[in-house]
This record gives C-alpha cells, structure tokens and sequence, in this order.
C-alpha cells in the first residue's frame, strides 16, 4: 500500500539527501548516542549550582557522604529544574548544527527546520501533546486508578514555577526530537528506507532512556512507541516543529501539570495538579509513571496510523 508520507521524496528525506554523504546505520547510531552524552556535561554546571545553593556551609562537604553530596546537586526549585534541562540538553542543538555543516555539508534548516508554517505546526503539535496525555489520564482516571490531592487554592508562586519550567521542557523535547526525528530517522530513511529508518530511530530513542530509574520492559515498549508516532508525525508534516512542541508539553502536562513522574523522575518545579497513582502499577506505570503502564500503551495504540 503506498503511504504518501512514506515516499521517499518525503520532505524530510529529500532534506536529509542535501549533504554531502549520508551516514551508514552504524555512524548514525553512535552518532545519536554519543550526542546526548556530550551535550549532558554542560549539566555538570547547573549540578554545581545546585550544589552550592543547597549547601549550608562549605564545611558541610567534609562530612557528607558522596551520596548526600548527590543529593544536594539535584534540582529542588522550578528555577532549578529549568536551568537543568536548558544546560543539559541545548548543547544537542550546537553539535547537530556543527555535524550537518562540518560532516555533511548541508544548511542547518534543512534538519526538518525548513518549510513555512512553523508557529502553526508548533501550536498544532502543543496541543496534540496535551490531548495525548490527557487521554492517558483519562483511561486511568475511569476505573478510578488515580486520585486528586490538591488543595483548592493555588499559590501564585506554584503557577509562576510551573510556567517557568515549560521554558526548560522546549529546550528538553526539541533538542531530542531534532536528533531523533530531524536527523537519524531521515539520514536512516533516505539510505536505507522508511521501513529500516523509522523502527530503528524509535528503538535507538527507547534505548537512550534505559538507564532511567524504575524502567521496566512496558516502559521501553511505550518509549519505543512514542518514538513510532513521533516519526510518522514528523514525516507526515515534512518537518520537526510540530514534534518539538508535542514532545515539550507530553512532558510538561505529564510532569508539572497532573504531578507524575517523567520517565521515572518525579515532577520537579512543581504542579497544578497532584494525581496519585492507586491502580495497578501494570496500568499506571508504577514509579516510573504513567509512561510504563498499559494505559499509554492503549492511547499510543489508539492512534491513527496515518495522519490524514
């Protein structure tokens, strides 16, 4: 059957094919996972940052355990939180730039940037990513799996802190939807096909988070779905905007607007809303969150195929 979003004059295909060569499967996975790992050190400054906020006094090191001294580098604040996402993942943008203009020799947009209409795929995408996430909730919410724990008033400084992180989560999202859907899965396509490009970048993006905590095998078969969808979102609209911000408010929704864990990371920055898992973990995730139960399965599931 041929899918038109499938071709191989696919936008984002015919993009990729504007380099100079195109990276076999091999360099294309090391690549992708080499990536994250060196756009990552550029936490170890807002780790530090943290760590000196939280410290009492600098005397304080010498009798804390190298766990503690851990524990007092995470983010606890929505400034902090946010200042962690921007300075571990933006990097992402920098190295992808430098390879598609010093390796392959093409223009920086054409890594699914290129193309008119990006506010109005960016809005589309955001809100595909809240409707997403609420039907997940929604199917956890029906047998009475979840539970509100909230007070009814909320503080200005709560809403302020979950507005502020959303800046950290469209640096997050995006910086991974350009190295997975703006760049592997296309460099993979227009050399190998659809067929190979698409299931691998999917298995490469559930494969990076495995070293998340609390994961489980449903969890990296959720992630692998996520990456399918994404996929076949970006290749149906020719480009990355729309997945840049489904991706960022997937997150953010998930995380700091119903209170979940974020592929195994409890909300940081705060939330509107609490909901508290009282299911089965089979279906709510667990500690992981909602990402490594069964009701993401059915609302990945549940998606359309084909995107019109």
């Amino acid at each position: 059957m041929d899918i038109p979003m499938l071709r191989d004059d696919n936008p984002l295909l015919a993009q990729a094919r504007r380099g100079e060569r195109l990276s076999r499967w091999w360099v294309v996975v090391l690549v992708t996972f080499a990536i994250p790992f060196v756009a990552s050190c550029g936490g170890v400054g807002a780790a530090v940052f943290n760590l000196l906020r939280h410290l009492s006094n600098l005397s304080e090191l010498q009798t804390a355990t190298p766990q503690q001294i851990r524990q007092l580098t995470f983010a606890r604040t929505p400034f902090e939180q946010t200042l962690f996402l921007i300075t571990s993942f933006g990097g992402i943008f920098l190295l992808l730039w430098l390879w598609a203009r010093r390796v392959e020799r093409r223009p920086f947009r054409t890594l699914g940037l290129a193309g008119e209409g990006a506010l109005r795929k960016f809005g589309r995408g955001f809100g595909v990513g809240v409707a997403m996430f609420a039907a997940t909730v929604a199917l956890m919410a029906l047998p009475g799996f979840v539970t509100a724990q909230r007070e009814a008033s909320l503080a200005a400084q709560t809403v302020g802190g979950v507005v502020l992180v959303l800046a950290g989560w469209l640096v997050q999202g995006p910086a991974e939807e350009l190295l997975f859907r703006g760049w592997a899965m296309p460099v993979l396509s227009a050399r190998y096909g659809t067929r190979v490009g698409v299931p691998l970048s999917a298995a490469m993006f559930a494969v990076l988070h495995g070293l998340n905590p609390h994961l489980s095998v449903l969890a990296l078969l959720n992630l692998f779905l996520f990456g399918l969808f994404t996929a076949l979102y970006a290749l149906w609209e020719g480009g990355v905007w729309g997945v840049f911000a489904l991706h960022a408010a997937w997150n953010w929704t998930q995380g700091n607007l119903f209170g979940f864990s974020v592929s195994g990371t409890p909300p940081l920055g705060g939330s509107l809303l609490r909901l508290v898992e009282n299911g089965p973990d089979l279906l709510t995730g667990g500690l992981f969150g909602p990402e490594g139960g069964l009701a993401v399965t059915l609302q990945k599931l549940g998606n359309p195929g084909n995107m019109g």
